[in-house]
């Protein structure tokens, strides 16, 4: 099943019309016709208004929400409600209240507050999506289901460490395998019997937080299994819906690059991906585009949906600015150009009370029209509208992968050596934008992806190598691909043991290089790098390669490992193993990707416009569009490199002609 059919680009968002007297709808909908708004996502937290009691269902408000919105003409994406417990289940079985790292049973408050092995918890949960869908399986306004909201971090209670358990008899089978995996001769950990098992928490194996543990091997199976017990919920509701309706489709939003669950995990068990973006404030554009790749990726390249930004601020942070006018429409657009065939917002209606009541909205508490935010809404609605259906499905032509693995970051940040300071998504970040700015589309996949389609394959911290890995990596360069890796790469198994050879491990062949030794220093030192004729700065840690049939690339500056390879290449087949033994600042990391890049002609016509992303996508009838988006406050004075004609003037371009670009300005183009 694929997402929900439309004969436009879905646009609206986040509507909780039960906080507002009944009224206040008129005006709602009214502004939402002026909008453009036809989608809204309805329910999210609603579970004490549908489920009062115990025994108790009371869908009359819903009722009236839902058929308001089929009247208007609207279509709703229906939540579950199940993301936040109602008092009354808190109450009378405290058993499905969290408890939190340092063993702290929670009493009823927030929100994400269950604890997801609880069947307490499930069958209420469960038995809440069945009524629903019983319900509202045949409604007119019904697009898709959306299940609970946003799913979260762990529980550590008994129920917990006891599905811990059963989860890992199932992974491992025997407890000589487990101990074998953990390598629990070290510190006298030898498991006798599957009870002496706790998860790894501040009362057992780790110190001064979750990244600090004592035994590797157990924290990451703890991750992996609370992936999967958030997973067990969502499969639980969608089950209890699909024996209602078994056409709707189901998805939840997901977090883009959030650590604790892996949602490569997930992806096969939803109908299309959707996901809020909230990106850090001071990150640059080249950050939600990582993520939007990362979420078209899950479903194999298949379009997403945004299903959260917000319209003006967050309400989450110590501060909180405004969007400036323009970078909304930008940042939509530039969803769109990744693959999103949704847009939609938290919130439509600002809340009056609690501690989103001053998060960003579509309308403000006074309901106005004619505020900035309102009006800037209205002009990408239209934009939208009358884009129609001509981006709907379509996919992204990459020939450029970039491998994200969960389990590799787990294992790096909380590893206690070389350096905590390395972050993995700062360096797989580093080396998609080198990517992105180049002009070349990326895929961003799972290690288990099939990478026959790409010439391209950048594997940054690939701190663990599994399976058939290798080899499909050396397949890659045997055909005449190039391949690149950097430092803390092949370093670990599956269980996160180190391998018995030297570093990289299973990725020597592919980079011809042995590891030696690796420097680690803080981050306020540097070691110059020599690129050719480019000196670039590399920081945080410096391992000391010894060539094993590949030539430098790069040297070292600076102390005793001066003049050693910190960039090598390796002939491998018909092609080339890179690797990058440092972390390079941006500008290394940009000199070395475009290299790679230009050996297979994926360098864009506009590479050297700082600021400007491109993007492609091939509607599923052939249709080939361009995406261009500037991200400066200055013009910038484009030439066309193929005719065709923008979706959002109708203004059509010859090659050679001037295409100029706006500040902050989108050309959606049309090849022809």
């Amino acid at each position: 099943m694929t997402a929900p059919r439309t004969d436009r680009i879905p646009y609206g968002g986040d509507y909780n019309p039960e906080q507002w007297p009944e009224p206040v709808w008129d005006d709602d909908h009214r502004l939402f016709t002026q909008a453009r708004i036809d989608t809204l996502t309805v329910g999210v937290f609603a579970w004490s208004l549908t489920q009062p009691a115990e025994d108790t269902y009371d869908f009359t408000v819903l009722d009236r929400i839902l058929d308001r919105a089929a009247a208007e003409g609207r279509r709703v994406c229906l939540a579950t409600g199940t993301a936040a417990l109602p008092p009354w289940l808190a109450t009378a079985h405290p058993e499905v209240n969290h408890t939190d790292f340092e063993g702290r049973r929670h009493r009823y408050g927030q929100r994400h507050n269950f604890c997801p092995n609880s069947p307490v918890y499930r069958r209420h949960a469960g038995s809440l999506a069945g009524r629903l869908a019983e319900h509202y399986a045949h409604h007119p306004a019904l697009l898709a289901w959306h299940v609970n909201n946003e799913y979260g971090a762990p529980c550590y209670c008994e129920l917990c460490a006891d599905a811990f358990r059963g989860w890992l008899r199932e992974r491992h089978g025997t407890l000589d395998a487990l101990n074998d995996a953990w390598y629990t001769t070290f510190w006298s950990h030898r498991y006798t019997a599957w009870e002496q098992i706790e998860p790894p928490s501040a009362l057992t194996e780790h110190w001064r937080g979750p990244d600090h543990t004592a035994f590797q091997g157990i924290t990451l199976d703890w991750f992996r299994f609370t992936t999967d017990a958030r997973l067990g919920c969502f499969l639980a509701e969608k089950a209890a819906i699909r024996a209602h309706d078994p056409a709707t489709p189901v998805t939840t939003n997901f977090m883009g690059m959030f650590r604790p669950l892996d949602y490569h995990r997930w992806a096969p068990h939803l109908d299309f991906a959707s996901w809020d973006c909230y990106p850090p404030l001071d990150a640059p554009p080249t950050w939600p585009a990582l993520a939007h790749d990362l979420m078209r990726g899950l479903k194999d390249g298949a379009p997403f949906w945004l299903m959260e930004q917000t319209p003006s601020t967050t309400a989450c942070r110590d501060v909180n600015p405004l969007r400036r006018p323009g970078e909304l429409r930008l940042a939509s657009w530039q969803a769109v150009a990744h693959g999103a065939d949704a847009v939609l917002y938290f919130q439509m209606r600002a809340s009056r009370g609690a501690c989103e009541k001053y998060h960003g909205a579509v309308v403000g508490h006074a309901g106005r029209d004619d505020t900035r935010v309102f009006r800037e809404v209205a002009e990408l609605g239209r934009e939208l509208e009358s884009v129609g259906d001509v981006v709907l499905g379509a996919r992204t032509p990459a020939r450029t992968a970039l491998l994200f693995d969960w389990d590799s970051w787990w294992a790096l940040e909380i590893s206690d050596g070389p350096s905590r300071l390395v972050r993995y998504q700062d360096v797989v970040h580093a080396y998609h934008r080198a990517a992105r700015e180049a002009g070349a589309d990326v895929d961003v996949v799972p290690v288990t992806a099939d990478l026959t389609p790409y010439d391209v394959v950048l594997a940054p911290v690939l701190h663990l190598v599994k399976g058939d890995l290798a080899a499909r990596l050396e397949a890659v360069a045997e055909r005449g691909g190039t391949v690149l890796t950097t430092f803390l790469s092949g370093r670990a198994d599956l269980h996160d043991r180190a391998f018995l050879s030297d570093v990289p491990g299973p990725l020597a062949p592919l980079t011809g290089v042995r590891v030696d030794e690796w420097d680690a220093r803080p981050a306020d030192v540097t070691n110059p790098v020599l690129l050719g004729d480019l000196r670039v700065d590399a920081r945080l840690v410096f391992e000391i390669v010894l060539p094993r049939g590949a030539e430098p690339v790069g040297t070292y500056q600076d102390d005793f490992y001066a003049g050693t390879p910190a960039v090598t290449r390796n002939r491998f087949g018909a092609g080339e193993g890179w690797y990058v033994a440092t972390a390079l600042d941006q500008p290394g990391v940009d000199a070395v990707v475009r290299r790679v890049l230009d050996r297979h002609g994926l360098v864009g016509p506009y590479a050297d416009r700082r600021g400007v992303e491109t993007a492609h996508r091939v509607a599923p009838d052939g249709t080939r569009l361009l995406f261009l988006l500037n991200h400066t406050a200055d013009p910038a004075p484009l030439t066309a490199h193929a005719p065709g004609t923008d979706l959002l003037t109708g203004k059509r371009v010859e090659r050679g002609d001037a295409l100029p670009l706006d500040p902050l300005g989108v050309v959606v183009l049309r090849l022809q």
